[in-house]
């Protein structure tokens, strides 16, 4: 169901949507490529879930499933500025 060369195209894939989302949203998002990488890949999920949630796609799929590739750059991007945000939050409270 799911071999090697789709593991490969997920993590190529999600490296790639992840580098682009950082590249998008400006800004210091000190990352490891592999959170880059995760960002993306997450950011997939992201972005199927919601395609699902509001337009309806791929119902006879399930609700969890790797999006397209504008989908994933779109959730990669909610993902990058919500991880903003709780960062943030989290230096507030510690300078507080």
């Amino acid at each position: 169901m799911f071999d090697f060369s789709n593991w490969v195209y997920l993590i190529l894939v999600g490296l790639i949507i992840g580098y682009v989302a950082r590249l998008i949203v400006p800004g210091d998002d000190p990352m490891t490529w592999w959170q880059t990488m995760l960002l993306g890949i997450a950011g997939s999920f992201v972005g199927g879930f919601l395609g699902y949630a509001i337009l309806g796609f791929d119902e006879d799929e399930g609700s969890l499933q790797p999006g397209g590739i504008i989908g994933s750059l779109i959730g990669a991007i909610i993902l990058l500025l919500v991880w903003r945000v709780i960062r943030s939050r989290r230096g507030g409270a510690r300078a507080a």
